[in-house]
């Protein structure tokens, strides 16, 4: 009788905690595909809610599996399919539903590894074991992925070949800058047009990279101060992308000065690659900057130098690709002096 009570039980528990999932899968959905629906609102502030549609399957994943993740996301990738139809199914598995289980998949994803010698062994006498959390960089990595497929998933729509695309963003971007005047553009506002239409898919690979990054450090974030999050906080000044980042950096590059659509992803790749290499530069930036006195005042001004002017980036972009070729932190943590004995 005791062991039926206690199946019982087990299944009681398991039941009611698949309930709790599939309600908080249900609320995930619901919130992101509202967020990303508003879109078509056509207001300043739906642009802020449209890329924050990841945040609440992130949240999920992180908090509470990505199945939970999966099942949300495809329910809202069925109700906005039901609604607005096949075209924002799409986009939105392809850009929310699919990068939010994911990313939320492998911020939990770890595995047992054994100690050095010096750890004693346990009590059973095996030997001590610890958690290899999923390393950073290759989560950024991932992020990169997303973005570059995400935002050629979006000027596919618009063309299958470079000239296509290119002509395509020209005039959306001129009915935008120039139709609301009514007046022909002169030659200097067609050139600038021009200009931005070159540049629209980096700066698109841009923006998807800085969102996605932002929506997972976010939804982490609320994760661990509601107790939610089931690994430790990563030391997020340790990041450091794979070794052959680089080649894969340097391929885009030149990839860029060929024509078509193969330049286009090139673009894209580059400039979602360098971003990365960024975020490593602020990384250097917090290691450096340790023993520093005015450490807060230097790191807040980098930061703000870089949200209000922008161009500040290519510093923190060098400053990635030089820890990458000098091992610039692992240099400052040996040349460190290790911390006083406490008496």
């Amino acid at each position: 009788m005791v062991g039926v009570s206690q199946t019982s039980n087990r299944s009681k528990g398991a039941g009611q905690l698949m309930i709790a999932m599939l309600l908080i899968a249900g609320a995930a959905g619901c919130a992101s595909a509202l967020m990303f629906a508003s879109i078509s609102s056509g207001a300043l502030m739906s642009l802020l809610l449209f890329y924050l549609a990841p945040l609440p399957l992130m949240l999920a994943a992180i908090g509470w599996g990505a199945t939970s993740a999966a099942v949300g996301g495809l329910a809202a990738a069925l109700g906005l399919g039901a609604i607005f139809g096949l075209p924002y199914l799409g986009a939105y598995v392809l850009t929310v539903a699919l990068p939010a289980f994911w990313l939320g998949r492998l911020v939990l994803l770890g595995r047992r590894v054994a100690t050095n010698e010096a750890s004693p062994p346990l009590a059973s006498g095996a030997p001590a074991t610890a958690m290899e959390w999923y390393p950073l960089g290759r989560l950024l990595l991932w992020i990169v992925g997303f973005a570059t497929l995400t935002t050629t998933g979006a000027l596919l729509t618009l063309g299958t070949d470079g000239p296509a695309i290119t002509e395509a963003l020209r005039h959306g971007l001129t009915r935008i800058m120039l139709a609301p005047s009514g007046s022909t553009p002169s030659p200097e506002a067609t050139q600038l047009v021009a200009a931005l239409a070159i540049a629209a898919p980096a700066a698109a690979a841009l923006i998807a990279t800085v969102t996605l990054t932002l929506n997972l450090w976010l939804a982490a974030y609320v994760a661990s101060t509601s107790g939610r999050l089931h690994r430790p906080w990563p030391l997020l000044r340790s990041v450091t992308l794979p070794p052959m980042t680089l080649v894969a950096l340097c391929v885009a590059l030149g990839l860029c000065f060929t024509s078509g659509l193969l330049a286009i992803v090139a673009q894209i790749v580059s400039a979602a690659l360098l971003l990365a290499y960024a975020l490593t530069g602020f990384a250097v930036l917090h290691t450096i900057t340790q023993a520093m006195r005015g450490r807060m005042l230097l790191l807040c001004t980098a930061y703000a130098a870089v949200m209000v002017f922008g161009w500040p980036i290519l510093a923190m972009v060098s400053l990635g690709l030089a820890d990458a070729f000098l091992n610039i932190r692992q240099r400052y943590q040996q040349r460190r002096p290790p911390p006083a004995p406490v008496s």
